[in-house]
């Protein structure tokens, strides 16, 4: 027995592994893309599917039945009682598509796509190793190529995922998603859609971005205008299910139908937004007005002035941008009730930020309460002082789940320079520093429109906040963020020289002989 040679590991056991929710893929070497901050984005996405998946199948039932009773046309792929077919266009690892076919009921079929022969090779052993090869399926093309062919034999489900800007492959999205599907889409540039380049933001997604406390929201909305612009080309409509920004990203869920008397009533839910550059005071303007049923005009503009009315200073404007509704309170709350029964890893932290969610009013975004006092030059009031003044003059008010010290609120900005006005005579700064023109002289110089009233109001406290849920999570560590893009590069897949260090050898030499050789020709 001494003499014999323990049995060599297996080559699959001696390679090194990452396991998230049911999943498990292999690391088979560096290059493997594998983001660990995403857990949270694919934990949500997978609460998404099962609630999606449950009433899209019921809703294929139900349609069947009909069509035994009575007779009538339903859809394409109305017969369809097998399960949800969902595309992940960017697959990578395959991780993704693997935890929906383990984790999400009612699947029959997953498209695990990349660009990248070494990424679907990893995605096939992927496979292979978590036994789902009966429901995935690896397949090896241009994202929004395989999207354009599968316009007539749709999937149900797309979930786009990509390193950037996700605009490039819209088009192919809102057509190759069936009637009643859901699309998915995450954008990880959020400082092109914050407003630090807003031309960059203009070619990639057709507006026009501003610096603004609330620029994670207009991030959100202008990324559904985008996607509703390409859908309403073909004659399609979105309606969002949930948009969320959290870390570095933005991620919506939005439900794709066709009919173009929809498509026409979403217009009047894009418009254009004006924000002081003094005291980032903002207003909306749709682009049409619906007057009665299929009765739209063009709005009467602008409306604003020139020069803001509360601190004589020109307004920016940007957009267009998305002003309906940015969530589904029904699915939202559908979502909760369900978490419980679901094995995510990142529950805790899905249940806070939900419940925010759940919480928010309809209104397009919010204002800052530091930003606010500090264009006064004044102290902070505490945000449940704030928040009942406001309750106390008759409007709503909510936190946004995209900042702890956002209020979001349906009263006129008349009303919140108010209640400033009325926090600084009880905190008063020292005018005979501020400037005349300033914003915060002309503010706090200003009358008053109506009576304000500071006590405590019993439903300044949100159930969120009382039950101490994780709801806006600092980084939990060091270097949070959405690593570096994937390192494989398709063109130079099947050549040696595939690192950036070798490709920029003598790079200065070749452009100096290139050139010399321009001027001799």
């Amino acid at each position: 027995m001494d003499n014999e040679q323990c049995p060599k590991k297996s080559k699959l056991e001696e390679i090194p592994t990452v396991n998230e929710g049911k999943a498990q893929i292999l690391v088979t070497n560096e290059k493997v893309f594998y983001n660990p901050v995403q857990e949270f984005n694919r934990d949500l996405s997978i609460a998404v599917l099962m609630i999606f998946a449950k009433d899209y199948n019921e809703e294929v039932l139900q349609r069947n039945k009909l069509e035994k009773d009575d007779k009538i046309n339903v859809p394409h792929n109305a017969g369809n009682q097998r399960g949800i077919t969902i595309l992940e266009a960017l697959s990578a690892t395959g991780l993704r598509s693997i935890r929906y076919a383990k984790e999400v009921e009612g699947v029959w079929q997953i498209v695990a796509n990349d660009i990248s022969a070494k990424a679907v090779d990893s995605i096939r052993q992927n496979i292979l190793h978590n036994g789902v090869e009966n429901l995935v399926i690896p397949y090896h093309e241009d994202a929004t190529l395989l999207m354009y062919q599968r316009r007539r034999n749709r999937f149900d489900a797309v979930d786009l995922d990509p390193y950037g800007c996700p605009s490039m492959y819209l088009d192919s999205a809102v057509q190759c998603v069936s009637d009643g599907g859901i699309l998915l889409v995450t954008a990880t540039d959020v400082a092109i859609l914050a407003g630090n380049v807003p031309e960059t933001c203009y070619y990639k997604y057709g507006a026009i971005s501003i610096k603004s406390k609330s620029c994670h929201e207009i991030a959100l909305r202008i990324l559904l205008q985008c996607i509703a612009s390409y859908a309403g080309r073909y004659g399609r409509y979105i309606v969002p299910l949930l948009s969320i920004s959290v870390d570095f990203y933005i991620r919506v869920f939005v439900k794709v139908f066709t009919s173009h008397d929809k498509c026409k009533e979403n217009s009047n839910k894009i418009g254009m937004l004006y924000q002081c550059n003094g005291c980032e005071s903002m207003n909306f303007q749709p682009l049409v007005v619906k007057k009665a049923a299929k009765n739209y005009k063009l709005p009467s503009a602008p409306v604003i002035d020139q020069l803001c009315k509360h601190c004589q200073h020109r307004q920016h404007m940007g957009g267009p941008i998305w002003l309906g509704p940015l969530h589904d309170h029904g699915f939202v709350s559908r979502l909760l009730c369900n978490l419980n029964s679901m094995e995510l890893g990142t529950s805790k932290r899905m249940e806070g930020v939900l419940t925010v969610i759940h919480e928010e009013l309809d209104i397009p975004l919010y204002y800052n309460l530091d930003r606010l006092m500090s264009i006064v030059r004044c102290h902070v009031p505490p945000m449940l002082m704030f928040r009942s003044a406001l309750l106390n003059a008759g409007y709503k008010v909510s936190y946004s789940h995209a900042s702890k010290i956002s209020i979001k609120t349906d009263a006129p900005n008349d009303v919140i320079w108010d209640i400033v006005r009325a926090w600084e005579k009880k905190h008063p700064v020292k005018r005979e520093k501020l400037a005349e023109d300033s914003p915060a002289a002309r503010i706090l110089n200003a009358s008053s429109t109506m009576d304000i009233s500071l006590t405590m109001h019993p439903l300044a406290n949100p159930i969120s906040r009382q039950r101490h849920l994780s709801r806006f999570q600092q980084n939990p560590t060091a270097n949070w963020g959405p690593g570096v893009r994937s390192r494989t590069r398709v063109d130079l897949e099947n050549k040696a020289n595939d690192s950036k260090k070798v490709r920029n050898q003598n790079k200065n030499k070749k452009k100096l002989a290139m050139e010399q050789q321009i001027v001799q020709q």
